[in-house]
Formats: C-alpha cells, structure tokens, sequence
C-alpha cells in the first residue's frame, strides 16, 4: 500500500493571520515556512531555527518543508560577492540539518517572486482569486516602466491592447497595478520603487538565459555536495510565471530546464519542487509526463491550477479545474510513490501542500498573504485529498481484478 502524501500548510510564521491553530483544523500534519524576517544572504543561526521549530511542533506539527532560503541576487548575476553569499548559504544548510530539518525549497527568479497583476480577480461566485494580465503586464512594462526596449518584445497588436489597458485605468488603478507587480518576496511588505527596479534592470543587462542557467549551475555544484553529505534534499521551485518578464531571464521554465538543473549536479540531493501552478501558466508543458520522466527528482508538490487565456493570461482557479489535469497528475505521483516503494526508497511520503487558495467566506476579513487564505486552501487541501484517496482506491480495485484474472 502507498502511504499518503505528506498533507502540508504554508505559515509565514507568528505574524501570519492565519494562525497555527487554525491550521490544525484543516488536515495539516506538517508545516511549511521560513524565516522570513531575516534578510536574504544573511546566515540563519542555530537559535533563530529551534525558535520557529519550537512553536511549530508545540502546535503538534513537523516542519516538513523550509521555503525558501531565499538565493542573494549576487549569486544569480555571478557577481563579486556570490561566493561570500553561497558561504552563507551552505552555512544556514548546516544549522538546519543541525535542528533536523532536511528539505529546502528555493527559487532562482532575477529580482522578482512569483508576478501577478491583480491580487483581488473576482470570480462568478464572489470569491477572489490572483490574477495575471498580459495585457496589464505589458502596459507597465512599456508605458509605466519605460524599460529600454521594451517595444521589442512585444508585436504591435499586443502594444495596442497594452495602451488600450492603460488608457483605462484611473491613477489609483496604475499605481496598484505598480505596487502589485513590484512587490517583493512572499513574507515581506517589500514594494520595489520603478527607480530602485531599474537599477536591477540595469545588473542584469548582459545577462541571458544561458548565463543566468550557468550562475545557477555554479551554485549547485557548490551547495549540492554539502546538502548530500548533511542528508538535505533541495528542491527549487520553477519560474512563475514561466516566461521572461520585464526583461530579465527565466531558468526555470520547463522540462528541458529541469534536466539541465538536475545534470547540473547529480545528487540525490539535487531535486525539484513540482508546481503544477507555475508549470501549468505555460501550454507546453505536459505535467503529468513530466512527472513520469522526472518523479524521481520531486521532493515537495504544490498543487494548485491556472486557467490559460488566449492572449498569454491566466487566473488561478480551482484546484480540481483549469487547464491542468489534477487527475492525471495526481495519478502520476501516485505511481511515483509506488516506484519508490519497489525500490524500498524512504521519502515515499513526499510533502504536498495546497497552493495559492481563492479567499472564500471569512476569509475576507482577513489581512492575509496574496493567495494564502485560510479557507480557500483547505478547500483546495480537502479536494486533493480525495482525489487522491479515490485514485488510490481505483488503482488498488484495478489491481485486484488483474490479480484474479
């Protein structure tokens, strides 16, 4: 039998609305944070971990998951100063497997988390949802950024609908609009100033995809033999959205990226977080046979769904619609975890967490983290949860009819 995925809830920690008591409602059995008031780059000691550890499991919880320790954008344009960063980094990794934690989620997107236009997209039913508008993307990009060269990367029908977009927003809705787009990292109140945004622009001016993936490369050949010999899996997180925007590169975008990241460094402790979410923004990536191929390299889930729009947008809807196929994918990691049972791996339990739920019902009246309600994502953890029990029942009944026959 196939042990259930490990059924996990982000918490940003004590400041975080959505209280740890209330988690313990929702199925939860483990947790996922970070630290997030310590600045990117700095060394996260001892003390600081066994804190967070201790209120995580005086609530009756396991810190499953640490997401992330953030990467110093030293280390993704290969400045100076990576290598003093990458020291810190490896560092933080040896505190944490000191208190016992062993499975680190990272990203590696230039300057900005994960991007969206609208935080308040108002589905039929009243709920909210996140949302992201090509067309409001690029009316920043071209009309608010004023970013050098921006025309060059759109067609001339996408400009069109990029001046129309901006011609009918009010002040207040562009001034949003900025402060949605240049928010800073999950966590954090950071809202980047355009000024403070072009200088960034400006450190990333001779860097390409291929460089990017390269500063990349050198960071996991430094800190995967580290995360091996410490016995911590690290798994980063894919681009969202998985294009590039506003001028800076993506490397994490799809299954050739991945392979690249994984070849980079192979090690068992060289993984990858499966976003259906981020993956899913993009038609090409077929997730479930991503799955197939690469399971094998997934140490954390975040299952959520995007509907695509013709025009390159996408809203998240819910977890069980959208242009993904949460059946196929679920089934997918299903047949993973029997894999890892035939080949008596330990990690079959791979931790999971519902991602970047719609605000639903009282939820409202709460001041939460874009896209972590408290509700919403128990309805999107409740739904995975029977999918998942259903998928398993009918692998086993189809099993047992094969064993008969």
């Amino acid at each position: 039998m196939v042990p259930d995925l490990e059924k996990c809830f982000r918490w940003f920690g004590p400041d975080d609305p959505v209280t740890l008591n209330a988690i313990r409602q929702t199925g939860a059995v483990g947790i996922v944070t970070a630290l997030h008031h310590i600045p990117c780059g700095d060394i996260w000691t001892i003390n600081e971990i066994q804190e967070r550890l201790r209120l995580v499991e005086n609530a009756g919880f396991r810190w499953s998951v640490v997401e992330s320790v953030n990467v110093h954008e030293s280390i993704k344009i290969g400045g100076t100063e990576r290598n003093h960063f990458i020291a810190n980094y490896i560092q933080t990794l040896k505190n944490l497997a000191e208190v016992g934690i062993k499975t680190v989620c990272y990203n590696f997107m230039p300057v900005l988390d994960w991007t969206r236009t609208n935080l308040d997209y108002r589905l039929p039913n009243a709920a909210s949802a996140l949302y992201y508008s090509a067309p409001a993307l690029a009316a920043f990009d071209l009309y608010i950024l004023k970013r050098p060269g921006a025309s060059d990367d759109f067609t001339a029908a996408q400009q069109v609908a990029a001046k129309a977009c901006l011609d009918a927003m009010t002040a207040e809705q562009t001034n949003v609009l900025t402060n949605t787009i240049l928010a800073g990292l999950p966590g954090t109140d950071e809202v980047f100033t355009t000024a403070e945004f072009h200088e960034y622009l400006q450190k990333y001016q001779s860097i390409n995809k291929a460089v990017l993936q390269e500063n990349l490369a050198y960071f996991l050949r430094a800190i995967i033999p580290v995360a091996e010999a410490l016995g911590i899996k690290m798994c980063i997180h894919p681009d969202d959205p998985p294009f590039p925007i506003l001028g800076l590169p993506r490397a994490v975008c799809n299954e050739e990226d991945l392979h690249f990241i994984i070849n980079a460094c192979l090690s068992p402790a060289n993984g990858i977080t499966l976003c259906t979410g981020s993956l899913g923004a993009n038609p090409q990536n077929d997730i479930p046979a991503i799955i197939s191929r690469l399971g094998r390299h997934m140490h954390f889930l975040h299952l959520r769904n995007v509907q695509r729009l013709p025009d390159g947008s996408f809203y998240e809807t819910n977890h069980l619609a959208g242009s993904t196929n949460m059946y196929e994918v679920m089934r997918a990691v299903i047949l993973e975890q029997q894999k890892r049972v035939d080949n008596k791996r330990g990690d079959v339990a791979i931790p999971l967490r519902p991602d970047h739920g719609h605000k639903l019902l009282d939820d409202f009246n709460y001041n939460t983290y874009p896209g972590y309600s408290v509700i919403g994502r128990l309805k999107g953890l409740a739904e995975l949860r029977g999918l998942e029990m259903g998928i398993k029942m009918e692998i086993n009944k189809s099993l047992s009819l094969t064993t008969l026959i």
